[in-house]
């Protein structure tokens, strides 16, 4: 020390500097959570069982004692003079650390209950959030949306308000199709005998209409045998044949998933026409190969429903609308109404 240096200041550099060497500690242990939280995240079970919200809990309290024993060493009082004095403050301390007891107990709740991990794609449409987990912190989740955007969730609300996590479609392996395809019911109708012929055409098929055939035809004998009207026949269906089709198109189909569900039904008919509907599941999770599966079953189906007597229901466009009006003006045109005093 310097010599004949008045006894205040020596003290006051002492206070100073024992607050300083507080502070270079506290800062310390804190770098060495971060380094330590680093070096976890490179396990491969960290992105399920993340810890940074535990070590930003034991950063608070390393901080929190620090500041106490900072200000303890500026004013050179004992630290339990102040600590003394935090039990009247309790009730303005719960209120400051309100929220991250809440985080606290959320991030636990989160944690051993696995409901998110990094990586993970979650909705919650409330919070604008539909994206991949980057983030799981003490008091924020961040999620970042599929146009690159951040959204910055409270990690209690994940535990109080619902979401949608889809890591389970990512781990079964299969991705959900269910789509319509809208059919114009005035297209619905029997098939003829050449038209049942002509679909003995479709690989597919051949072996449902030999056995729809034979189904049909036992019915319609005991039909005859007991003499009642033509009338009640059964008779296959354009409609019921191109379901038929669907589905074992999608069997047959090598993007499909077969061990999951998978089926082709109707829904209630409405004034958009009759949904039959696909649902299946591809046999990948990756966006780009599932929308590629996807519109590969739906450009053949709506090319090849045709073949069926079937139309696809489609509101008129304007082009539809300008053909009427082209349609109206020529039966009003001069050249085709009828010659003046023709006979009746």
């Amino acid at each position: 020390m310097i010599p004949d240096l008045p006894a205040a200041l020596v003290t006051v550099v002492q206070n100073v500097c024992g607050a300083f060497i507080v502070l270079t500690l506290a800062l310390a242990v804190g770098a060495a959570l971060d380094v330590a939280n680093d070096l976890y995240r490179r396990r491969p079970d960290a992105a399920s069982k993340p810890i940074k919200g535990y070590l930003q809990v034991v950063k608070i309290v390393i901080y929190a004692v620090a500041a106490i024993l900072i200000i303890a060493a500026l004013i050179d009082r004992s630290p339990l003079i102040l600590l003394s004095g935090l039990g009247a403050m309790a009730a303005v301390l719960m209120l400051v650390f309100q929220d991250t007891l809440l985080s606290l107990v959320a991030s636990v709740q989160i944690s051993s209950n696995d409901m998110v991990r990094v990586g993970d794609w979650i909705e919650m449409p409330q919070l604008n959030a539909d994206g991949d987990v980057i983030d799981i912190a003490l008091h924020t989740v961040k999620v970042q949306n599929w146009d690159k955007t951040i959204t910055t969730i409270p990690t209690k609300r994940l535990i109080t308000e619902s979401f949608k996590n889809w890591r389970g479609m990512s781990e079964s392996g299969g991705r959900r199709i269910q789509r319509s395809l809208l059919i114009d019911q005035n297209s619905v109708r029997f098939f003829s005998g050449a038209e049942r012929e002509r679909l003995h055409r479709f690989a597919l098929l051949r072996e449902y209409l030999a056995d729809k055939e034979r189904e049909i035809g036992e019915w319609n004998a005991k039909l005859e045998a007991q003499g009642r009207d033509p009338v009640n026949a059964r008779r296959l269906t354009n409609i019921g044949t191109f379901r038929a089709y669907v589905e074992r198109y999608l069997r047959s189909h090598p993007g499909i998933h077969q061990e999951m569900t998978l089926l082709v039904r109707q829904r209630a008919p409405g004034p958009t026409g009759l949904p039959l509907e696909i649902y299946c599941f591809t046999n990948t999770t990756a966006w780009g190969e599932y929308e590629a599966i996807q519109s590969d079953i739906f450009d053949h189906l709506l090319a090849i429903i045709p073949e069926f007597g079937l139309r696809i229901y489609q509101e008129p466009g304007g082009a539809d609308i300008r053909g009427l009006g082209d349609a109206a003006r020529m039966l009003q045109s001069p050249d085709r109404r009828p010659a003046a005093g023709a006979a009746a």
